[in-house]
């Protein structure tokens, strides 16, 4: 009888231990799913919400990122409530609460400083998520996919991910392409000799531009009145090789305005070869020495 007893009370124990053990993880479990499920309905949300409403996604994208940690945050709470195990330790805790806000405090400063910068952003908004920028002290440029309470997610132009410390790019100097106004004005430039015909050069130049499909009238009411062509091509340089005319192209925003320039310099050629408008020689060197370095 007494050995019975003995087992029972030793059951009674381990399983009071497997309890005290057992209640956190289902509770870590729990706080899992939730924020996993509170996130989803949030980037659905936006996802369905984003285009129709015309709203700017950047204040739900953030918000998306920060549920978690506060659903975690209020987990690691609840668990110290429920354990008893864990009561003695919160009360050691307090009790060198002075000490420890110090050492968390300088450990946690550069977390911090990430978290406040991160709601800086989101309520001043330098930029915004999809927001096409290019951070001018290193020269990283991509589109804004993401922002987390602790960093800055850029999407390069090579579909590489760049992650950058939101207390980092606060101080950084941003050109943004996207906010306000997405459009953009591209110089198309060429270098001719002086024996060709410049006037003519200059005319196929506006032509060939306003041709091609993604063609942007970029003029304002004002000048359209005052008869201002929608693209203006001029003689900009009288160089030693020859003279440097550059055409004044509109486009709806970056992207499109590389593959616009790409595209015209193409067609240029081809007509130039066409109406026997000759190219300096010094730009078709140029060219031939910038693909051996590309090669």
């Amino acid at each position: 009888m007494l050995h019975k007893t003995i087992i029972d009370h030793m059951f009674r124990q381990n399983w009071m231990k497997f309890e005290g053990f057992i209640e956190p993880v289902i509770i870590i479990i729990i706080s899992y799913a939730i924020a996993k499920l509170l996130s989803l309905i949030i980037r659905r949300y936006i996802r369905k919400s984003a285009h129709i409403m015309h709203f700017d996604p950047t204040n739900y994208s953030f918000l998306q990122n920060a549920v978690s940690f506060l659903v975690f945050i209020a987990a690691t709470i609840f668990i110290f409530y429920r354990v008893p195990a864990l009561h003695s330790l919160s009360k050691t805790m307090f009790a060198g609460a002075g000490i420890a806000a110090a050492v968390i405090g300088f450990a946690s400063q550069e977390a911090f400083s990430n978290i406040i910068s991160g709601v800086f952003i989101v309520i001043f908004k330098p930029f915004s998520v999809g927001d096409y920028i290019k951070l001018l002290t290193s020269n990283q440029l991509g589109v804004v996919e993401d922002i987390t309470i602790r960093h800055t997610v850029i999407k390069s132009i090579e579909n590489r991910r760049i992650v950058i410390p939101n207390s980092v790019i606060s101080r950084e100097a941003i050109l943004n392409s996207t906010i306000k106004d997405p459009r953009v004005m591209f110089n198309l430039e060429v270098l001719l000799v002086y024996e060709t015909d410049i006037e003519k050069a200059l005319n196929i130049m506006k032509e060939e531009a306003q041709n091609h499909p993604d063609f942007l009238d970029g003029r304002t009411e004002a000048r359209i009145r005052e008869g201002i062509p929608p693209i203006v091509a001029k003689v900009v340089a009288l160089e030693d090789t020859g003279v440097r005319c550059r055409a004044y192209v509109w486009a709806k925003n970056n992207d499109t305005a590389f593959e616009m320039k790409c595209d015209l310099l193409k067609m240029l050629k081809e007509r130039f070869d066409r109406e026997n408008i000759q190219i300096s020689h010094a730009q078709r060197l140029m060219g031939m020495s910038s693909s051996k370095k590309q090669a």
